[in-house]
């Protein structure tokens, strides 16, 4: 039985299918009477998509990899405190499109910023809170950077060469291999509905009626 307050966060490379995948979670968490949230990161709140809009935009300046990263964590601490601990607290589901599992595949993999200053940053910003389960949609960059452009112009983020997103995914498979109790792997290389299915699998497993 699904509990209330469960915090699920989805993420993966770009085209990967998380807006798909957080579509089926919401019908099958709300089929079992549970209310929802779903949020986005970065943004979420009022000044974190403020912070959203300037991160993704395109500047004649170069942004600094630790300016990106600063960032990214104070939308997150906006985020946590002033829409997700509330509404756990109200006894939603959170459903997050994205959370500090991007980071580290992102700003520590991507950019090779250090995982002990991702860390000590975290710690200030979290303090060990995190998402109840992380379902990482793994998609090999030249198929997801694919279905990226069709879908229209990329942000400053989806720009980057290939070899960054291969990094990136790098880090998302080896944050799943150091956390297999929390994290899960869907198969995003194929056709959606092969991912649906995967994705059910992992909510009916962690989540199984009478229990």
């Amino acid at each position: 039985m699904i509990q209330k307050g469960v915090f699920i966060a989805i993420d993966g490379g770009e085209g990967s299918y998380k807006t798909g995948a957080i579509s089926v979670i919401n019908e099958f968490i709300s089929s079992k009477g549970i209310k929802t949230v779903l949020t986005r990161e970065p943004g979420g709140t009022p000044f974190a998509e403020k912070v959203r809009s300037l991160l993704l935009a395109i500047h004649d300046e170069k942004i600094n990899e630790n300016t990106e990263l600063l960032m990214m964590y104070a939308a997150r601490s906006q985020h946590v405190e002033n829409l997700i601990k509330p509404s756990l607290v109200d006894g939603y589901c959170v459903i997050t499109d994205r959370f500090s599992s991007s980071t580290i595949a992102y700003q520590c993999f991507g950019r090779g910023i250090s995982r002990a200053k991702i860390d000590d940053i975290e710690r200030i910003v979290l303090n060990g809170f995190c998402p109840d389960i992380t379902i990482i949609m793994d998609v090999d960059p030249e198929i997801g950077l694919k279905r990226a452009r069709a879908r229209g112009v990329l942000d400053r983020i989806e720009l980057e060469n290939m070899d960054f997103f291969k990094r990136v995914r790098q880090g998302y498979l080896a944050q799943a291999n150091d956390n297999p109790d929390r994290f899960f792997v869907v198969d995003a290389s194929g056709d959606f509905d092969n991912a649906k299915k995967q994705i059910l699998d992992i909510l009916k497993m962690k989540f199984p009626e009478g229990i």
